[in-house]
């Protein structure tokens, strides 16, 4: 049976991405590390995994039922995480309708026998990988980006490395 590696995230519009680039550009070049691709850009709201093409459609039916209340998220520093030695641009505070999406999420998963992720959620948006550690990086300006949906995106290895694929729009 074939399988899928998939997570419920964000998925930023060319105009938001764009918008990232130009404010993260400044701090970015003195990252040290591999730059993900900016069309990889996302948000992970629940990390799902390993999962066979059924349980894919029954996600995807699942999570057309959930119902987004607009928000707006802003992003104001990047930060190097050592445990991954990433580079991500990170929100200070995690708003009230974004908090309930992930749990509507995790209960999903719950739902169709997946166990979420145990730990606090933090929004973040990975910008480079093997990464060097350095101090925490202000934005000159906050990023703030503006959601009312969310994807279900798959993970897919290739010879060129990740790429991220959004499987409902």
């Amino acid at each position: 049976m074939s399988t899928r590696r998939l997570f419920f995230a964000l998925w930023p519009d060319n105009r938001q991405r764009d918008r990232l680039r130009d404010v993260v550009n400044s701090v970015a070049r003195n990252v040290e590390g591999r730059a993900v691709d900016r069309r990889n850009w996302h948000v992970t709201l629940a990390f799902i995994g390993d999962v066979d093409e059924s349980k894919a459609a029954e996600l995807l039916q699942h999570a057309s039922r959930i119902e987004v209340t607009p928000f707006r998220l802003g992003f104001d520093r990047l930060e190097f995480w050592a445990r991954s030695k990433v580079a991500c641009l990170v929100a200070p505070t995690v708003p009230t309708e974004l908090q309930r999406l992930v749990a509507e999420l995790n209960l999903l998963l719950q739902g169709v026998g997946v166990v979420p992720e145990d730990r606090t959620y933090r929004p973040h948006i990975t910008v480079s990988r093997h990464a060097r550690s350095f101090p925490i990086e202000r934005l000159a300006q906050r990023a703030t980006t503006e959601w009312s949906g969310f994807e279900l995106v798959e993970s897919v290895s290739g010879p060129g490395g990740v790429s991220y694929l959004p499987l409902k729009q």
